[in-house]
């Protein structure tokens, strides 16, 4: 590896970072600990360390199409990866920050759209880079539908439905 890759290395585990981060400050916190839930719904011990892996899986991706295309022979793959990131840091804001579990679902659910779309442009590029992006997927359609139940679990729980 040389210099100039592990710069871009670093650049996209920065840009994951920076996405990651808005889980750390939109924490579940005691308003989501009061909801209604279902039984399926993992301990929330082990979003952190999924969330790690996924995560370096996703800048890994990220960088074996860079390595292989550069920005500029990627250029329409690589901005669907940054709208990725941008969507996946604006779910925790929309759903604990909010506390909007109707557009924190439409979030991810073009979260979800932007991972399949990511999948078949970063496919024919590099393949390891597409199929390090199948747990993403498989993930944040978990999550969908986690996010879905609970907000029909609890209609009353956003903001927006309560009466002052």
């Amino acid at each position: 590896m040389t210099w100039t890759d592990g710069l871009g290395l670093a650049g996209f585990v920065v840009a994951c970072m920076v996405a990651a981060s808005s889980g750390a400050i939109f924490k579940p916190g005691a308003w989501y600990e009061g909801l209604a839930k279902p039984w399926w719904r993992p301990p929330n011990w082990l979003f952190p360390p999924a969330w790690t892996l996924l995560y370096c899986m996703i800048a890994a991706s990220g960088w074996l199409v860079w390595r292989k295309a550069g920005f500029a022979g990627a250029g329409l793959a690589l901005s669907v990866y940054g709208l990725q990131l941008v969507l996946n840091a604006m779910w925790s804001g929309m759903f604990f920050g909010l506390r909007r579990m109707d557009l924190a679902f439409v979030n991810v659910c073009a979260l979800w759209l932007s991972i399949l779309a990511l999948i078949v442009l970063f496919a024919p590029i590099d393949a390891l880079a597409a199929w390090l992006l199948v747990p993403y997927l498989v993930w944040v359609s978990f999550a969908a539908c986690l996010n879905f139940t609970v907000w029909r679990m609890n209609p009353d729980a956003s903001p927006r439905n309560r009466t002052a």
